[in-house]
């Protein structure tokens, strides 16, 4: 082993994001111990609004962590769905109005993020979590994974020797790359522009909305702080989403202004919600192209394996990976414990999750919950209407939702009260 080779007993997690840090407090909850090597310089808060569903809440909550997230954001009641022309047009009961045992939350990714961070650092200790380790490389021998690592200025840091390692830094993830170097994101001609602004409440300040479709310009809109500006406003968190047959991608996390989305959105004034004037007014606005990757075949590699993102990157759409890469967690924990070898712990991670989640991506691609608003657009000639019923009954459209929360995991029968 090389002098700039340091040695560790740990479980190597390479990426903290939520899944890596999530993962983390999942074996520390079994008496397993992990190292998570971030590629930031620094955790700190960052980004704009996330839903938690209630199976993402019921993880969090079985690690202690779901009353003081609960604090953080904003209990959804309802979610409601409109035509372009603001007029509604199917809604439901969400979380615990809904009748499941976990609530649904709307919440900073930035708070969610630094609360897990606060957890591992508190729990593992300080150590636990190494930032400025962002892996460029891996050596895979019989007995050990060796990792290489660069600091954010691009200088080489002493590598990492671990048993094993569990690779969760994201969608462009080095290590998954070094068995798929060929691989690509997959963009469609969806680009998006998510934006925080802070507002009035929108209708009962408890809905979670999506208006339009990606054909014509989408809104998915929903508060995540209350008060706060202790006169009762809200920043609400709001995505726009728009199709066109372009190869030109927007860049990915990049500032952007309202320049580039109010002419989608110009007609978009309601007597329920001025779209324009609530772009105009954000606080900050990032543009992002909408990619995933096709699901591959195989996540373990003998001493490695993927999780979050890095195993199954999927679009943004249903509220869903974050829960995904929060289930990953906890199952790859689980049979860690439940096997004497973590390589067929592997075996079996993969076994539990590689096809579920792959079917997650595909209809997160084809038929994700905006469905609604697609089929909706569809048969009533993307125009106003006087009855909805004429055109569609309510019961194809509660059957819309249902295929997918049965598809995702979150059908109410999924989510039992423990884990």
């Amino acid at each position: 082993m090389s002098a700039a080779t340091r040695s560790n007993t740990d479980i190597a997690i390479v990426g903290g994001g939520i899944a890596g840090l999530g993962l983390a407090l999942n074996l520390h909850a079994r008496g397993l111990r992990a190292t998570v090597y971030e590629a930031s310089p620094n955790l700190r808060e960052m980004g704009v609004g996330i839903t938690l569903l209630p199976h993402a809440v019921r993880e969090v909550t079985a690690l202690g962590l779901g009353d003081g997230i609960a604090t953080l954001g904003i209990e959804n009641r309802e979610s409601a769905f409109f035509n372009r022309f603001g007029q509604r047009i199917f809604e439901e009961p969400r979380g615990r109005f809904g009748g499941y045992p976990f609530p649904e939350i709307g919440i900073h990714r930035g708070k969610l993020h630094m609360a897990l961070y606060h957890a591992v650092r508190d729990r593992l200790g300080p150590d636990a979590v190494q930032c400025g380790r962002r892996c460029i490389g891996h050596e895979q021998e019989t007995d050990g994974v060796t990792l290489f690592f660069q600091d954010h200025g691009g200088m080489a840091v002493p590598a990492v020797r671990a048993p094993v390692v569990v690779a969760c830094d994201g969608i462009n993830s080095a290590i998954r790359k070094s068995y798929y170097p060929k691989e690509t994101v997959k963009f469609t001609g969806i680009n998006t522009w998510r934006g925080i602004t802070k507002m009035k409440r929108i209708l009962d300040g408890r809905t979670y909305m999506r208006i339009g479709s990606i054909h014509t310009g989408k809104m998915v809109i929903y508060p995540i702080v209350d008060d706060i500006d202790g006169e009762g406003s809200q920043l609400v968190n709001w995505m726009a989403e728009l199709h066109t047959e372009t190869s030109e991608s927007n860049d990915w996390n990049k500032v952007s202004g309202p320049e580039r989305v109010l002419p989608i959105y110009r007609d978009w004034t309601f007597d329920w919600l001025d779209v324009p004037q609530m772009i105009k007014d954000a606080e900050v606005i990032f543009e992002y192209p909408m990619v995933d990757k096709d699901p591959v075949d195989r996540w373990t590699y003998d001493r490695i394996t993927f999780a979050g993102d890095a195993a199954h990157p999927m679009y943004p759409r249903g509220s869903n990976g974050a829960a995904q890469g929060l289930i990953d967690g906890r199952v790859l924990a689980d049979l860690i414990v439940a096997n004497d070898d973590p390589r067929a712990a592997f075996t079996a991670y993969e076994k539990a999750r590689r096809e579920a989640t792959a079917k997650i991506v595909q209809t997160n691609r084809t038929n994700p919950p905006d469905i609604i608003n697609i089929r909706v657009e569809e048969v009533t000639g993307d125009k106003p209407f006087d009855n909805l019923s004429d055109f569609i009954s309510r019961e194809e459209l509660q059957a819309l939702s249902e295929n997918y929360k049965r598809i995702a995991g979150f059908s109410l029968r999924d989510v039992p009260p423990s884990v």
